[in-house]
């Protein structure tokens, strides 16, 4: 799952990434074989099976044509741009074809050092990858011994940023605040945001209805293989991060045998049961967990920030500036909504603690601005605008479009009423954010049977123990689906994305693997990465 900014509906999960390519010698890789059909495929999957290996094939010949990338990327040289070419839907595989953005750095090591391309996918579903090379051009120095050896290579999936981008409403209505307090006080409030969550659905459809059916895991897994033969990869080497993780999971099933390396941080949880609509509500517990992490942190840091030296306290302050959003929304514009929004980075990312604490710090202080500054729309930055949109759009469609989904308000609203007693920072929010699958307005599939396919190597899964986003078990029970897998395991850690922070004991371990393939004999535990400092 994305980083969720709840009540703006926007996304930016993880880090973002890049792909690279190695260049193609014509010829070189050749069409899939028959691992790229899982066992028991059924339900049309042999259609799009043939498909995807049809386009590979294709994708092999063509190549990539690199490029400078276009000035308004952002993307510095030496990042290079292109666009693959796959079929919109593989099951018709010379139907229409849509083009996807990728980007690359090269290896910084030696031509004998290279082993090949990284493709990377920061989660979402809605992150774009195209930032990924930075992490070589801004020198991250936890990722500079796996440069040597890997062109960094990013993407944009099927329906988000530069690759045939979906909308499922106009962005600057979008992201206007204030917005309803998600949290309701009565039955009217309840029908009001399940109105709204109905007309969202239908503008999914009324702006990107051709699209819609094939927003699946399984088709941006099945564009990822192009990919790899785009780039004259003959197997994948793969980092994905949250919901990069799923990408990555599902990947390992349809393709086994075309994978060389495979890395997952912070893991969706990929059974059956849980996608999505329960993974959404064991979100919420996990997140009210990791939100009393922070409010630890912040009573103990109380000579930095002065809002209380116990967790009560800090949840005091908290609830009186709810209140008083709700009752009077702070700069016009920033209600209960928009609090969630900013805040929930806390409980996300240990980055964020300071940040966070900071801005509530200065408006207990009186300092009313920092807050509608950090937490208010910008209604002037149309182009940050249109891609909050679009992220959320994705996120929307893709989790709608993978799985059948409850279509009873009544389940909806006992499960939401329920969690909301013991868990209630994030519960409504979330419930509002996904209601547009209980009216999806196209059909909705069945998610694949996750498990270990002939040919799959060790993967190697990297998960904090407290995540919010997704919680710790994702991380097990992929690890019982994988065979041969490894799972290393941060202890009382709670970061969401963890190959990214400096953790000797895990980046060691990402380096080694990527670099040798080997995992550790048995899994491993890792102390915490260091507490932010205020």
């Amino acid at each position: 799952m994305r980083k969720r900014r709840l009540n703006r509906r926007t996304t930016a999960l993880g880090s973002a990434g890049v792909l690279v390519t190695a260049t193609l010698l014509a010829g070189a890789v050749t069409a899939p074989t028959a691992s790229a059909s899982p066992a028991g495929a059924g339900h049309g999957q042999d259609r799009e099976a043939r498909g995807a290996a049809l386009a590979a094939a294709r994708a092999a010949q063509t190549g990539i044509d690199w490029q400078d990338c276009p000035a308004d990327w952002g993307l510095e040289k030496p990042i290079q741009c292109g666009w693959v070419t796959v079929p919109l839907d593989y099951a018709k595989p010379n139907g229409k074809q849509i083009k996807l953005a990728v980007d690359r750095i090269g290896n910084t090591g030696t031509k004998a050092e290279r082993q090949g391309a990284l493709i990377y996918n920061p989660g979402g579903p809605g992150g774009s990858g195209l930032r990924f090379p930075r992490r070589v051009t801004t020198k991250s120095p936890v990722w500079a011994n796996t440069a040597k050896a890997y062109d960094f290579v990013g993407f944009d999936p099927r329906g988000v940023g530069k690759s045939a981008p979906i909308s499922c409403v106009d962005p600057q209505e979008f992201v206007k605040a204030p917005k309803a307090d998600p949290v309701p006080d009565s039955e009217a409030d309840k029908l009001a945001q399940r109105k709204l969550a109905r007309e969202y659905a239908e503008g999914c459809y009324e702006r990107s209805g051709e699209m819609l059916p094939h927003m699946t895991t399984p088709n941006t897994a099945r564009d990822l293989d192009v990919i790899r033969a785009a780039l004259g990869e003959q197997k994948l080497n793969f980092l994905g991060v949250s919901y990069g993780t799923y990408l990555g999971a599902v990947y390992g099933t349809l393709f086994p045998g075309h994978v060389r390396r495979m890395v997952v941080d912070s893991v969706v949880n990929p059974s059956r049961e849980k996608i999505w609509y329960q993974a959404n509500l064991d979100q919420d517990v996990a997140f009210e967990g990791r939100w009393k992490d922070w409010q630890d942190w912040v009573a103990a840091n109380d000579a930095a920030f002065h809002l209380g030296d116990t967790r009560a306290e800090v949840q005091e302050k908290w609830l009186a500036l709810r209140a008083t959003a709700k009752k009077n929304p702070i700069g016009g514009v920033v209600g209960p909504a928009e609090l969630i929004s900013f805040f929930q980075s806390a409980p996300y990312y240990d980055s964020s603690w300071v940040p966070v604490a900071t801005v509530f710090s200065k408006y207990v202080a009186g300092d009313t601005q920092a807050l509608v500054d950090a937490a208010a729309p910008d209604m002037s930055d149309t182009a940050g605008n249109a891609s909050a949109e679009n992220g959320n759009a994705v996120y929307t469609a893709v989790e709608c479009a993978d799985a059948k989904w409850p279509t009873s308000w009544q389940r909806w609203d006992r499960d939401n009423t329920r969690l909301h007693e013991d868990h209630p920072f994030m519960t409504w929010a979330n419930a509002w954010m996904n209601l547009p699958c209980a009216t999806w307005p196209v059909r909705q599939q069945t998610p694949l049977d996750v498990k270990t396919g002939k040919g799959l190597p060790p993967v190697l899964i990297v998960q904090a123990e407290r995540d919010a986003a997704t919680p710790y078990g994702g991380a097990v029970e992929l690890h019982k689906r994988f065979k041969g897998s490894r799972l290393i395991t941060e202890k009382d850690a709670g970061s969401h994305g963890v190959t990214s922070l400096t953790n000797p004991c895990v980046n060691e371990r990402v380096d080694t693997y990527l670099l040798t393939g080997k995992v550790d004999g048995a899994d491993v535990t890792c102390a915490p990465h260091a507490t932010p400092k205020p």
